[in-house]
């Protein structure tokens, strides 16, 4: 993740301010001035004018509200009458009633959006030849282009892009490095190739192939995609007298505050929640259903098993791997047994699990009824930043004695590995597979025919969950703090 990117600095700004004007009981009155106050005249524009960087602040903003950005017709509405209709504060003082039918259709659909005014239109893939070109007489480039697309023009090396195949062997083999490769960020980083330009020349998300890894997301310099934000609705939770609401943090929390697990807990619940249940313990049952289902699958002969934790990963398989889906676990995520002991306890509380993870709003929405909202890890940190609430400043809440460090260990590349193998034991062979690029990919479909190991486990994110496309500290800061945590 790109951490000196202000692009997520600007994102995370506007969410700290939403959630302060909620605060403050101020969002309807307030909401309008943050495009001003954040882009105002005496400072240099982003893009060609302050008024169109105003402009596209003010369709971030439509998102983490909680609305798809879809059409047009949502510039004619005022962010006041998004942030009424949303708090229940509904004005319509210019419109006509059926204002609020029209405002409807945009809270639901996809989770993703993209903010066409702030996309780039980033010129198409290629390769192309710079001025560190010296014209060598060996010409590698032109000898070994398997399409004969380059020539040489004054001496100089040219790709001509119509011919070219994107092989990239020209760069490989130049002495002088000057064939470079210029990618679409959130096209170069889409998996399963989900993102691609429209005849405008903006990015569109084809939902049909999405997976919700978030790479795009995470990965765009413009900030241009959002995910449709839910921090009005766990507002609305946790300030509500006649309802109970409860967090369920997944275990990649303990990666992102430089604090005890018992602070980082007390924190979440200074929020306003009325308890805070570890995930960790929901995957205490992931880790004793998928062992049990592991051995049964071995006892039938069958090759091989992947979990399921990773929903980014369930849905690649889903959508672009169906010959994988007989070798994936069914046993269910911590998230949904950590929402389940919680409806079993408490029928009527709210739930929101707090993650990392954007495919996590996609499989609560589509598959868990018991998660009633998803809130990331960006999205507690603007609460936290808000109700001005340091975790290191915060009494320690007591630690649940049935989590163990195997299920804290989820958190990581190869923690769901290591605690089906204190499960199963160490008669067994595995493998841990972090992201789901090109080669990554392709070996998972292999294993079909070809097992590499027994037991595999997918994780969508290099590194597991602590980075998560929606996660605050940088990955190497978040093992060593998930390392800290787990030798409490």
């Amino acid at each position: 993740m790109l951490y000196d990117n202000f692009a997520m600095l600007t994102k995370r700004e506007l969410l700290i301010r939403i959630v302060k004007l909620l605060k403050e009981e101020n969002l309807v009155d307030g909401v309008k001035y943050i495009p001003v106050e954040m882009r105002p005249k005496n400072k240099r524009p982003i893009k060609c004018c302050v008024h169109k960087d105003r402009y596209i602040l003010k369709h971030k903003i439509i998102s983490i509200l909680g609305f798809e950005i879809t059409d047009e017709e949502i510039d004619l509405i005022p962010l006041s009458e998004f942030a009424g209709f949303c708090t229940f504060r509904f004005l319509s003082f210019i419109y006509s009633a059926d204002l609020s039918t029209a405002l409807a259709t945009y809270t639901k659909e996809n989770i993703l959006s993209v903010v066409h005014e702030a996309c780039s239109a980033c010129m198409q893939s290629q390769y192309f030849v710079t001025n560190m070109c010296r014209g060598c007489e060996g010409r590698p480039c032109l000898m070994n282009c398997p399409k004969a697309a380059i020539s040489f023009k004054g001496g100089k090396a040219c790709i001509t892009q119509e011919d070219c195949v994107g092989c990239g062997l020209c760069s490989k083999v130049c002495p002088y490095h000057a064939i470079v490769y210029t990618p679409v960020p959130c096209e170069d980083v889409c998996p399963v190739k989900a993102i691609t330009k429209g005849e405008d020349g903006t990015e569109h998300i084809d939902k049909d192939k999405c997976i919700y890894c978030g790479k795009c997301m995470q990965t765009c310099p413009y900030g241009a995609i959002m995910e449709r934000s839910k921090v009005i609705d766990v507002y609305k939770g946790i300030t509500a007298p006649d309802k109970k609401i409860i967090a369920i943090p997944a275990p990649a929390i303990y990666g992102q505050f430089n604090a005890t697990p018992g602070q980082i807990l007390s924190a979440i619940k200074a929020i306003g929640f009325d308890d805070v249940v570890e995930v960790a313990l929901g995957a205490e049952d992931t880790s004793r259903n998928e062992a049990a289902e592991f051995l049964e699958r071995m006892e039938e002969g069958k090759p091989f098993m992947t979990t399921s934790c990773c929903p980014a990963y369930v849905g690649w398989v889903d959508k672009h791997a169906p010959m994988v889906k007989p070798f994936v676990s069914d046993t269910r995520s911590p998230m949904v047994y950590a929402a389940r002991r919680v409806k079993e306890q408490h029928p009527d509380a709210e739930v929101v699990f707090i993650g990392p993870c954007l495919a996590k709003r996609y499989e609560a929405e589509m598959y868990v009824p018991e998660v009633d909202y998803v809130m990331s890890f960006e999205e507690l940190g603007a609460f936290m930043v808000a109700y001005d609430i340091n975790p290191e400043n915060c009494e320690e809440l007591p630690l649940n004695p049935e989590v163990t460090k195997f299920s804290r260990g989820y958190a990581q590349a190869g923690g769901v590995r290591n605690a089906i193998v204190e499960a199963v034991g160490n008669g067994y062979t595995t493998l841990a597979i972090e992201g789901l690029d090109k080669k990554n990919q392709t070996l998972l479909k292999t294993m079909v025919k070809k097992p590499e190991a027994q037991f595999v486990e997918v994780m969508a994110c290099d590194g597991g969950c602590v980075n998560g496309p929606c996660s605050l500290a940088p990955l190497t800061l978040a093992k060593r703090q998930i390392k800290k945590a787990l030798e409490k």
